[in-house]
């Protein structure tokens, strides 16, 4: 049968959901099953799921708007042969199976990335590109602060790895946003810490003010304050633009010392977990979560020979590549569950007898 939220003023209403067990509901759920011989359940569930902005709009009243078993009964609903909604189903269950698939597969991925960084910064690589083992070759480490790190490695203070302090952004009051340079803010930051242009606003600056605050490829931008903790104090690596950039005053800039250590090492440094909660530790709660730069230039920052860093590189960037491939698979898996929904459900695509011969279902 299908599940479908009635109430929420969130996602929940007007969301469908397929059940394969037994269930009992509150009042906010409504459970439907399509008449054997009739309408095939799975069919029932596609054709609601790809509604649903349709069954939002349907909801009654205002600010407490929620569907009912009245409105449900009275949405129409074009049915093909029976045996034609079993194989539009079928069609439409395998692209699920590989979106599911495919999820699956990218949150394994992130759990291996995370791995991956706990390892290579708390071991390294030697020269033959292998993780160092503190166990089989405890000679080969020393104490810290950090705990046991390579002997290789130095310890700094984050100041010492920068050109200048992190500098705090650009105020610009709303009159003077809509057009001009490039505004790099929070807006602009995806989940996985890359910067979007397309996502950035733009403002009006003098040349004084670029000056100052322009970006260059590499710098790191780090959110200075906000909303929730988790996003307080997150990274973001500025990468090639096409045009002049600045950056809001919700934002500070951090200008590494690249004969010190690699932009891109120190960014995925700020990203490890030993570091996030270190810098949380100091992180001002009074309104909004905040970090200044005090709190970052005390940040310990381990600095692996040159060489060494960049085998860390190689490793961490083989390991985002396969991510950012399995992402692009995931999108393009879903845009095309979108065009088969709205082609099959609609009748303008047939799916043939001879591609899915399945018996109808309820």
């Amino acid at each position: 049968m299908v599940a479908i939220g009635l109430a929420g003023q969130g996602k929940t209403r007007g969301t469908a959901a397929l059940v394969h067990i037994r269930v009992c509901t509150n009042q906010s759920i409504a459970l439907i099953q399509g008449r054997s011989g009739e309408l095939d359940t799975r069919f029932l569930f596609h054709n609601l799921d790809n509604r649903y902005q349709e069954l939002r709009s349907r909801s009654a009243g205002g600010g407490r708007a929620g569907l009912s078993r009245e409105i449900l009964q009275k949405v129409p609903m074009s049915l093909p042969d029976p045996r034609e909604q079993s194989r539009i189903a079928a069609v439409l269950d395998t692209v699920d199976e590989a979106i599911a698939t495919t999820e699956a597969v990218i949150a394994k991925l992130k759990q291996m990335r995370a791995g991956l960084l706990h390892d290579v910064f708390t071991c390294g690589l030697d020269e033959h590109g292998r993780l160092r083992d503190p166990i089989a070759h405890p000679e080969q480490f020393q104490d810290s602060p950090l705990g046991r790190i390579p002997r290789e490695w130095a310890r700094r203070a984050l100041r010492d790895c920068l050109v200048d302090n992190p500098q705090n952004g650009i105020y610009k009051p709303a009159g003077a946003i809509g057009h001009g340079t490039l505004l790099i803010g929070q807006t602009s930051i995806t989940d996985e810490r890359s910067i979007d242009v397309n996502l950035a606003r733009r403002a009006e600056v003098t040349i004084q003010e670029r000056g100052r605050y322009e970006l260059e490829t590499d710098d790191i931008l780090v959110s200075r304050v906000f909303a929730t903790l988790a996003g307080v104090g997150q990274p973001a690596l500025v990468p090639e633009f096409r045009e002049p950039a600045v950056y809001e005053s919700n934002m500070m800039r951090l200008r590494t010392r690249r004969a010190v250590v690699a932009p891109s090492l120190l960014f995925h440094w700020l990203r490890t977990a030993r570091i996030r909660a270190l810098l949380l530790s100091g992180v001002n709660l009074s309104n909004q979560a905040s970090v200044n730069q005090q709190a970052l230039n005390g940040l310990p920052v381990i600095v692996p020979p040159v060489r060494e860093q960049e085998r860390m590189l190689v490793a961490i960037c083989a390991s985002d590549e396969l991510a950012q491939a399995t992402s692009s698979e995931l999108g393009k898996l879903v845009q095309l569950r979108s065009g088969l929904m709205t082609d099959l459900l609609s009748g303008r695509v047939r799916v043939p007898e001879t591609l899915f011969p399945v018996e109808t279902s309820a």
